[in-house]
């Protein structure tokens, strides 16, 4: 069995019937409803974002996981910056230091890959499902014990948006969502967030991935586009709780300590004691 086989019956195909039985709980909505005696078919678009949230959940522990050693990571950077910055004309003796750097840290460089294989296997799967999957070249992949979904599937998103084609608005939005979650993210981070990653990630990353994006089909940017509002609403949250702790964390009187100092300042100057005078 090669490794595209296994890719597809342990991870593909698993994640593409749970996408199918969305669609299929959707289109029993639609036709339980009494009120509506001509049920159109169900929205496979509202069926990615449903598919979208549950993933997005069952990653929360590499999230977790992510932001525990965002710190170590952190560390790791500036340490390689320093050898680089002081090692420049001796090109043997960094490598040399590089290589303790990264010996005494594999765990995190081996969590970030892990972390980064998991994003590529996600990439390439949600590819698959919207250039391949639903428009029938993978139906036979649909577990034998699925309830039976109406063919075709419904692709038109709102009835606006094909989500088997390219679509520049989605494009648009996506990388819009990226600027905002970045600036939360740099607003929340617990490092000082440099001039050069404020340029990398707000506004060189969103113009890329605009790019990038523009030739990958809808239904993937619509999965990007609801896992960008939920990253968003979870930094949105992170971000309050951190200014919370920073508020709470500040010395008490350290906001009345300059007026204590101006006052003193423009106080009036006592006049000498008596003893004092008799000196002068």
């Amino acid at each position: 069995m090669d490794l595209g086989h296994l890719y597809t019956i342990i991870i593909y195909q698993p994640f593409l019937n749970i996408l199918v039985g969305i669609y299929w709980f959707l289109q029993q909505l639609v036709h339980a409803n009494p009120y509506n005696p001509n049920p159109f078919p169900a929205d496979m678009g509202v069926a990615v974002i449903i598919f979208t949230i549950v993933i997005r959940f069952l990653m929360l522990p590499l999230t977790f996981s992510s932001e525990r050693s965002e710190k170590e990571r952190k560390e790791i950077e500036e340490q390689i910056e320093e050898i680089e910055h002081k090692l420049a004309g001796a090109p043997v003796q960094m490598e040399r230091e590089m290589k303790k750097v990264i010996n005494k840290n594999k765990r995190v460089i081996v969590s970030s890959v892990i972390d980064l294989i998991i994003q590529v296997i996600i990439a390439v799967m949600l590819w698959r499902i919207f250039a391949r999957g639903l428009v029938g070249e993978d139906l036979h992949l649909i577990y034998g014990w699925m309830p039976k979904v109406p063919q075709p599937f419904n692709l038109m998103f709102l009835g606006k948006y094909d989500l088997s084609h390219p679509h520049v608005s989605l494009n648009i939005l996506q990388s819009l969502l990226i600027l905002v979650l970045e600036i939360i993210n740099s607003l929340a981070s617990p490092f000082k967030v440099s001039r050069k990653e404020v340029v990398r990630m707000q506004f060189t990353l969103p113009i890329v991935s605009f790019i990038i994006f523009s030739f990958l089909p809808a239904g993937k940017k619509l999965f990007v586009i609801t896992a960008l509002c939920f990253s968003i609403v979870y930094s949105s949250i992170r971000l309050i709780r951190v200014s919370i702790e920073r508020a709470l964390s500040k010395p008490p009187g350290a906001e009345g300590d300059t007026t204590h100092e101006k006052n003193v300042a423009h106080a009036p100057v006592p006049p000498p004691a008596r003893g004092d005078a008799k000196k002068h």
